[in-house]
């Protein structure tokens, strides 16, 4: 592409600069200065093309929905709310300037559900599309991994498992119109290019004892809260398989020849809230005991599936 880092950085700063008070000095300086008055919030998330996302698979409008998506729950997974994001992108050359308007928009979208501001950021040249994110939050009272009581109940925002049902779609080559179960597969498509995050929901498990966001997998981010608490997380699979969405992703998974708990269970790229404590939103989906480590009673197979390194 003949484009000049000056004309990227003016596309971003044409879609991410609006009025926001809590801003100083934004997209244009050397650094953003921003005011909070709270205790500050952290985190980082990075997405590597070949890795996170394909450009044959994913719109960068999507591209830029999902990576914004898995830095806002990380905020809300601490029981505060998001306030600013940095953004850092590194580029081919081979992108044209609607690809990356696209990518800037998917951002600023997801970005304004939360009230969040892109304040500043920087572009480079790469041998693949790589999209850094810092994001900045604002809480009273953190909500740790540790907090997790004893007679606790185990509640999440929505069901796990929709992500890692569209990559196998994906991977698999499958046309979802040929199947049966197609709305379904669609929607399993649909979550695993930009996960839907119901931030209402999320915000209300700010009041939840203890918290996580399982995009790494339910079985692998709950013995966290397990492990960290000194407790036990007995979840019960009556409770998660009377579930709608569970139902469905039965019906899809029976279809493609696969367990259904293998996505729910070990799927990652799900951006969920996992909640202990008393009259939480969501799916209550079992209880805090005495003990250690995680169960799901009634489930006889460990589900397989996701991990960052194989």
């Amino acid at each position: 592409m003949d484009i000049s880092e000056s004309q990227i950085i003016a596309e971003f700063a044409n879609v991410f600069i609006r009025p926001d008070s809590r801003v100083l000095v934004g997209i244009g300086d050397d650094a953003a200065v921003v005011t909070t008055g709270h205790r500050t919030v952290i985190t980082t998330d990075m997405a590597v093309e070949g890795v996170h996302f394909k450009r044959e698979w994913s719109s960068a409008f999507d591209i830029g929905r999902k990576i914004t998506a898995a830095n806002l729950a990380d905020i809300y997974a601490m029981g505060a709310l998001p306030d600013h994001l940095v953004v850092s992108v590194a580029l081919t050359g081979n992108e044209s300037l609607e690809w990356i308007k696209s990518l800037a928009i998917g951002i600023d979208q997801e970005a304004r559900k939360c009230d969040a501001t892109v304040v500043g950021g920087d572009v480079v040249r790469g041998n693949v599309v790589t999209i850094s994110i810092a994001a900045l939050g604002h809480v009273g009272t953190p909500v740790l991994r540790s907090g997790a009581q004893v007679g606790d109940e185990i509640f999440l925002s929505s069901l796990p498992g929709w992500s890692t049902a569209g990559f196998h779609i994906l991977t698999n080559t499958i046309d979802p119109t040929s199947l049966a179960n197609a709305a379904h597969a669609h929607k399993a498509l649909a979550q695993f290019r930009a996960p839907t995050l119901d931030y209402a929901v999320s915000r209300e498990f700010r009041f939840a004892h203890a918290l996580c966001d399982v995009s790494d997998g339910l079985l692998t981010q709950a013995p966290q809260i397990a492990n960290a608490s000194g407790v036990k997380l007995l979840f019960q699979r009556s409770l998660i398989e009377a579930t709608t969405d569970f139902a469905e992703l039965a019906e899809l998974a029976a279809e493609l020849e696969a367990d259904p708990w293998d996505w729910v269970g070990a799927g990652g790229e799900d951006h969920v809230m996992l909640g202990t404590g008393k009259k939480l939103p969501g799916i209550r989906v079992g209880e805090v005991i005495s003990g250690e480590g995680v169960e799901i009673a009634g489930l006889e197979r460990k589900p397989r599936g996701f991990t960052h390194f194989r």
